[in-house]
């Protein structure tokens, strides 16, 4: 097995799959990356039994087919220090695998190919094209949301769901709840929910990127694959059932308060440095045209921010905690947002206003739960 390729054409497959190598492996071969050649390409795959990340990249026709194992940490940091312009040999050689580049040569344990694990071939019960933009829309909406190492273990994930002419993601730990929502007007979906687990969604964020580009996604019983034109990746589900969420999202909301984005932003960065470092708690007092912030912590220290907001509604004390709220209005890019409120006891409903015509529109593409705290 041999081939001649230039540093850019190697580095940036290799990038792609070693995200996927596991770092903490138990077993020697999850910490390697799988190198074949066939037929004038090169193919690169990386897995730790979870996801698995395959790319590959054209070679010359002069070529030596065959396929191996090697660190994959250790080439990716060789690859990356070569200079820009550099043209790397790869050979192997009584199971060494030998990389030559001008006067630099490392010689690199391997591992058979053959013992390389991979994800089973699977039928995708339903599948679909997005954009990448649509899709990165789908995943950075919520994925702050997900829970980590819950015992709950659906939790640590986020749920996707085609429903007809509509592709949602969902995501909560419990103590908030992140929706987003994009049309689908190519054609009809079936109905599906799979819930992908935290790595998965991870890394099809690193991916993919904001362009118009599409992407397929297929949708089994037990994985999710992903294809473009330069990578296929899989990523086993989170075998579970997903809470109904639709419970939890406010109802009869009877109140509420429109301010700009950055306005309140700044405001609750600024209170949330007084803020109990465990709890980030800060208490909403609402009055007509008028809300205050404020916050307090151990050393007896306080915050107070008063700003002018659109509130007409009745007075209303409410506490939450502020990182939630920051995270949701990162989220959110119109430039007002909403907070739709009931009482002090139940959650809030947080999204986007943007202007249509003149006149102030819900933009509930993307909406957030937070619920409320005792102070």
């Amino acid at each position: 097995m041999n081939f001649t390729i230039s540093r850019e054409s190697f580095l940036q497959p290799l990038q792609l799959v070693a995200g996927a190598v596991e770092r903490r492996h138990t077993l020697p071969i999850l910490g390697n990356v799988l190198i074949k050649v066939d037929n004038g390409a090169l193919w690169m795959t990386g897995t730790d039994l979870e996801v698995e990340l395959i790319a590959n990249v054209s070679l010359g026709e002069d070529s030596g087919n065959g396929q191996i194992t090697v660190p994959a940490k250790k080439l990716l940091d060789i690859v990356r220090g070569l200079p820009d312009d550099s043209t790397i040999q790869f050979t192997v050689e009584e199971n060494k695998a030998l990389v030559k580049s001008g006067r630099s040569k490392y010689s690199l344990a391997t591992l058979s190919a053959d013992d390389y694990p991979n994800l089973e071939d699977w039928e995708g019960d339903s599948e679909f094209e997005i954009s990448q933009q649509a899709l990165k829309q789908l995943i950075e909406s919520v994925q702050f949301s997900m829970a980590q190492q819950d015992v709950r273990y659906y939790l640590n994930g986020m749920s996707l769901e085609t429903s007809d002419k509509q592709i949602r993601s969902v995501a909560t730990d419990g103590h908030r709840l992140a929706m987003s929502l994009v049309d689908y007007d190519v054609e009809p979906l079936p109905a599906k929910q799979v819930i992908i687990p935290r790595k998965g969604v991870m890394e099809i964020s690193r991916l993919i990127e904001d362009s118009d580009v599409k992407v397929k996604v297929q949708l089994g019983a037990n994985h999710i694959r992903l294809f473009s034109n330069s990578f296929i990746f899989t990523s086993k589900l989170v075998d579970g059932r997903f809470p109904d969420y639709n419970r939890v999202v406010p109802k009869n909301t009877d109140k509420g308060l429109v301010v700009f984005r950055d306005i309140i932003k700044g405001a609750f960065s600024r209170a949330m440095i007084l803020t109990n470092e465990k709890f980030k708690g800060v208490r909403l007092n609402l009055e007509p045209g008028e809300l205050k912030i404020t916050a307090t912590n151990p050393e007896q220290e306080q915050a107070e921010e008063i700003i002018d907001v659109d509130y007409q509604g009745e007075s209303l004390e409410i506490g939450f905690n502020v990182a939630y709220l920051i995270d949701a209005l990162n989220a959110i890019e119109t430039d007002s947002v909403i907070f739709k409120l009931s009482d002090s006891n139940a959650s809030a409903l947080v999204h986007g206003v943007k202007i249509v015509d003149g006149l102030p529109v819900d933009d509930d593409s993307s909406q957030y739960v937070i619920m409320p705290m005792r102070l």
